[in-house]
């Protein structure tokens, strides 16, 4: 476990006593009341930063001052100054809605933060002016002299001095899912901190007097605090939409600007030409867009809601069908985050159950209840039956060993439990089948190689050794533990859930490379690895990741895809050097260690069951925590996306098309091709087509690979398909002019009827990159689409067409239209393949690609 902190002792685990009490400058002795309070002064009360708190009217403005909200607001109070209240009124309460719905997902991190605060000890107990006492908690300073018991949760970072049978349960810190022996002795490598103690860290069994190195915001806790206290930054949804935005806003105003001046230039009527613009700019604002993603996201989160996934931001639906790396922590996501019983093993090494029935026996009648005692229950059910217990050595902390007598009628037997290096050594003989042999260095030796293979492959070991017990039965001593029979060793694993190999796999399918980021021994993180299916010839540890500079940390993290040991700041660095490799990447994780990188992350991930602080700090809370949920949720994602893309690529088509057509007619003609009005009525009816889009089925190919928005794609989508439909207007406004001799009004009511039918029915090409045959439309978009396109043809044939400047064309001029827009889409259906050429999804780049 490895720390950096913006202030303190760093890595202080690697001090002596003595020496961090120097640089402390302070003794082993505690603190007076008056060398306190300064300390107090100086390095400032042991919690964290509060969060900044972003006001509703400041979150509501950002969101506003968006390039496309901007637009949208523009757009509708010029609508409504103009006279068409009602059409304003629809732009402006469709942004309200969807600003009001992104303003209610803000303030995560703030609550975030304060769940973090509250998670922590309230009082605390050091040693001041020479005696133990109850302090507040935010009162710790760096050099208090602090006595930690079992059942207290730790105040602070510290170093121990003196510990007795003290274990720490750092779970939520580190992700290690055994309790951590803690002990005064100078770690044996960069990566041991079984002599420092941890804020937020439980202590489980025995005593520690520790003393305080940091607090506050520069213990690792304060770290994960911090983190969530700092301003969100935009997911890449936000980013994508905001960069369409602008793309909107340019051309919008560059055109509109264009038709005005040369209109008035030529000396065309100023308001005419004013009003005309208006509505342009009208119909060339997407002011469905936000309509269309909030209901397709809503229906998409419930879709997620029915795979067991709480969406809490809905924006992350589509920044989780964007994502391309997964970063996950291992316990609780990858294992079961449950000790079992992986082995018994005799000492030969084969397997025999013998060695799990007599430790279970032990863990049965003395054990302390532990993670290993409770798997060896588990493991070996129903050996302890019979068995009462004869006395007993309570397990000792600095032999590392513990002993029980076991009585079953006449039988009497000390069973031993413990580390295999303190047992190994109180051995004498050794059980080979149903004979007793003796032990000498040699096979000492290969007991221990064999203890050391174990761990290799992540397993931990607890060695069982017994001896018959003749005479009354007693306590057990010291001197009774000698001379004893090696049994085996029983060997523990966290092992992987069983869907979790096929899970990565199915990710893998879907473009999704996985990487395990845990605080975990790095050989138990390979093992793991190994197991699911990763390559993972190359673990980095903290202290590898604690040498790399951040760029050197962006090359290395492309060809490593697992990490061990690592504190909560590191893999926040780590999920920062993959974005800036240009990846979506999302993370999940359940515990306070994994806080601050499910913060950075484009999309965090949490689990039922997991602290208050992750849950706060995720985007989508997982009610069942497995990985195939996850990929369950990425093709929601992209489901999602896609039918968003639709609507996108509606606007960049035929809509800017018969915009672009509309701007040069108005320019080139004696009158405008289309009155405010009927422009305005164009744009309703469209937009009332679209209704159904976020309803629509998706293709297979659509929701293969990672989905974002891609503006160049999107603008040669445009440049194509859009001038496409331009050419049939100007087709039709040729035919209208040369062969029908039309009248204006007769012009308007065609081209009216020729407009909508091709911005109606066009969506029914380019919805799918396929045939639109092979991928039919949902009935909803059909119903959508054909009832607005009935509502346009019907209008100018009635009453109400008048009241817009409609007239009913001659029967021949209809057959005419008739014939561009089936030539039209004939058309589009032919370049559609052109267009969106080098789009993944696309099944004919696909083809070309794979030959």
């Amino acid at each position: 476990m490895t720390t950096e902190t913006t202030s303190g002792l760093h890595q202080f685990w690697r001090l002596a006593p003595p020496q961090a009490a120097q640089a402390l400058d302070c003794d082993l002795n505690g603190l007076g009341d008056s060398s306190a309070a300064e300390r107090l002064q100086r390095y400032g009360r042991n919690t964290d930063s509060p969060s900044h708190i972003v006001g509703p009217l400041r979150a509501i403005l950002r969101r506003l001052l968006e390039p496309l909200s901007l637009i949208l607001l523009v757009a509708g109070i010029i609508s409504m100054a103009t006279g068409d209240v009602i059409g304003g009124a629809i732009i402006v309460l469709i942004l309200t809605l969807s600003i009001g719905l992104d303003t209610v997902q803000e303030g995560h991190a703030v609550r975030a933060a304060e769940e973090l605060r509250r998670s922590v000890a309230l009082t605390a107990e050091v040693k001041r002016d020479g005696a133990y006492r109850e302090i507040d908690v935010d009162l710790v300073v760096p050099g208090d002299l602090l006595r930690v018991r079992a059942g207290d949760i730790v105040p602070a970072d510290a170093l121990i001095i003196e510990s007795k049978a003290f274990t720490a349960g750092e779970a939520a810190l580190t992700g290690e899912p055994y309790p951590v022996t803690k002990q005064a002795a100078l770690p044996s490598d960069a990566d041991d901190t079984s002599n420092a103690l941890f804020r937020g860290s439980v202590a489980q069994t025995g005593e520690a007097t520790a003393l305080v190195i940091n607090t506050g915001a520069n213990t690792m806790f304060g770290a994960a605090a911090s983190a969530l206290a700092e301003a969100q930054g935009r997911t890449p949804f936000e980013r994508d939409l905001h960069e369409f935005g602008l793309v909107i806003a340019r051309l919008t105003l560059a055109l509109v600007v264009i038709v005005l001046a040369v209109r008035v230039v030529f000396g065309r009527d100023v308001l005419d030409s004013l009003l005309f613009s208006v509505a342009l700019a009208v119909g060339l604002t997407p002011e469905l867009l936000p309509m269309i993603t909030t209901v397709t996201l809503s229906r998409g989160a419930l879709r997620m809601a029915k795979r067991k996934v709480i969406v809490k931001r809905l924006a992350a639906i589509h920044d989780l069908g964007a994502m391309s790396v997964l970063c996950t922590d291992k316990t609780g996501t990858l294992t079961s985050a449950e000790i079992t019983l992986a082995r018994s093993i005799a000492p030969d090494g084969r397997d025999d159950p013998r060695a799990a029935e007599l430790g279970a026996i032990a863990a049965a009648l003395g054990g302390d209840r532990g993670a290993l005692d409770t798997a060896l229950i588990a493991g070996a059910d129903h050996a302890a039956a019979g068995w009462i217990l004869g006395g007993q050595q309570t397990f000792d902390f600095s032999r590392r060993l513990g002993s029980v007598l076991a009585i079953r009628g006449l039988d009497q037997l000390l069973i031993v439990k413990g580390a295999p290096e303190a047992v190994i050594e109180l051995c004498t003989q050794q059980r080979q089948g149903g004979t007793i042999a003796a032990i000498d260095d040699d096979g000492r030796a290969e007991m221990r190689a064999r203890v050391h293979a174990l761990a290799q492959d992540g397993l931990r070991t607890v060695a069982i050794a017994s001896k018959p017990w003749s005479g009354a039965p007693r306590e057990i001593e010291t001197e009774d533990e000698k001379d004893l029979i090696f049994e085996g060793l029983c060997a523990f694993a966290d092992p992987p859930k069983p869907t979790a190999a096929a899970a990565i796999a199915q990710l893998a399918r879907a473009g999704i490379a996985l990487k395990i980021l845990s605080g975990d021994d790095p050989v138990v993180v390979k093992r793991l690895a190994g197991l699911v299916g990763l390559k993972a010839d190359r673990v980095l540890s903290g202290s590898d990741i604690a040498e790399l500079s951040d760029d050197a940390l962006a090359v290395q993290v492309r060809s490593a895809d697992a990490f061990g040991r690592l504190a909560p700041d590191q893999k926040s660095r780590i999920v920062k050097a993959l974005q800036a490799s240009g990846e979506v990447v999302g993370f999940l994780g359940d515990g306070i260690n994994d806080a601050p990188a499910l913060k950075v992350a484009d999309i965090g991930l949490s689990v039922d069951g997991a602290t208050g602080v992750a849950q706060s700090a995720a985007d989508m809370i997982l009610l069942a925590s497995d990985l195939d949920v996850v990929a369950d949720g990425v093709e929601e994602g992209r489901r999602t996306f896609a039918n968003i893309l639709k609507y996108v690529r509606m606007g960049a088509s035929s809509n800017f098309g018969n915009m672009l057509s509309m701007a040069v007619a108005s320019i080139m003609l004696p009158f405008l091709p289309m009155l405010p009005t009927q422009i305005l009525l164009n744009n309703l009816l469209y937009d009332l087509s679209e209704l159904g889009i976020p309803f629509d089925r998706v293709s297979p190919q659509a929701t293969a690979r990672p989905q974002r928005w891609d503006m160049k794609r999107l603008l040669r989508f445009a440049a194509i398909m859009g001038p496409l439909s331009s050419l049939f207007d100007f087709l039709t406004f040729g035919a209208l002019l040369y062969l029908f001799h039309a009248t204006p009004d007769e012009f308007r009511t065609a081209w009216f009827l020729e407009s909508m039918a091709t911005q109606i029915l066009v969506i029914f090409i380019i919805r799918t990159n396929g045939r639109p045959w092979s991928n039919r439309a949902d009935p909803m978009l059909t119903a959508s689409s054909l009832i607005a396109l009935a509502a346009a043809l019907i209008i100018p044939f009635t009453p109400i067409g008048a009241w817009f400047g409609f007239v009913a064309p001659p029967v021949t001029l209809l057959a005419a239209i008739a014939a561009l827009v089936v030539a039209y889409l004939i058309s589009a259906e032919r370049l559609k393949a052109f267009a969106i050429q080098g789009d993944p999804r696309n099944p004919h780049h696909r083809r070309a690609r794979l030959r």
